[in-house]
């Protein structure tokens, strides 16, 4: 790599140079935050500009830096990704933002791509796609996975399941009773029912523990 002028920051000698793609990080697992530092320090054409640990460093890192292309991690302690995107763009709406994450829910997806996200990227599949991915969001693209570009287009057309279907059934993946739901969710246990019924239906489930695996796997139930 030509030219060697830069400083450390946040743990990483960060080089300056004008033409590199400047990247900008955010997940709260050190393990991730290095491999991904990693990865953008072996290509000649990207540069680190920082690293956040969790939501609100990350839109503050944002502001500070306003870096080409954001990597973002979905799921962090203080702040969603998604809420992060949701603040960043709310000041920046041209900001090019990766969602990173574990789960290739639609649901997850959809709500990314929504927030203004321009890609959306697995974790497993970092050694293999995420070079290219950030190129082609820095050139304009946007970049999804086809697995999970095929999950959107399969639920495309089913019925999205309410705010307050979604409340139920995070109780029930809990083990919560009917009753025990509707206590929590200050609602009686018939309607409690009801909204079983319908969740059923719209996730074409055979029973409530059918219901939380097809919920964990869309992405309705957020993961821990």
């Amino acid at each position: 790599m030509t030219g060697s002028a830069g400083a450390f920051r946040d743990g990483w000698f960060v080089v300056s140079q004008g033409k590199q793609i400047r990247v900008l990080i955010a997940d709260d697992h050190p393990m991730i935050r290095d491999g991904l530092a990693m990865a953008i320090h072996s290509q000649p054409d990207m540069v680190l500009v920082g690293a956040a640990t969790g939501g609100h460093e990350a839109v503050a890192l944002f502001q500070l830096h306003r870096p080409d292309v954001m990597l973002m991690d979905l799921v962090m302690p203080d702040l969603g990704g998604i809420d992060a995107i949701d603040r960043i763009r709310q000041d920046f709406p041209q900001a090019r933002i990766i969602v990173l994450t574990t789960y290739s829910g639609d649901i997850q997806a959809a709500r990314a791509l929504k927030a203004g996200a321009s890609g959306y990227l697995l974790k497993s599949m970092l050694s293999t796609e995420l070079v290219d991915t950030i190129r082609r969001v820095h050139m304009g693209q946007r970049r999804i996975q086809p697995e999970i570009a095929s999950e959107i287009a399969s639920h495309i057309d089913a019925d999205r399941l309410s705010e307050r279907e979604v409340d139920v059934l995070t109780q029930v993946a809990t083990g919560s009773s009917n009753k025990q739901i509707g206590v929590k969710l200050h609602i009686s246990e018939d309607t409690v029912k009801g909204h079983m019924k319908n969740i059923l239906a719209k996730l074409k489930a055979n029973d409530r523990t059918h219901a939380v695996l097809i919920g964990m796997k869309r992405g309705y139930l957020k993961p821990e």
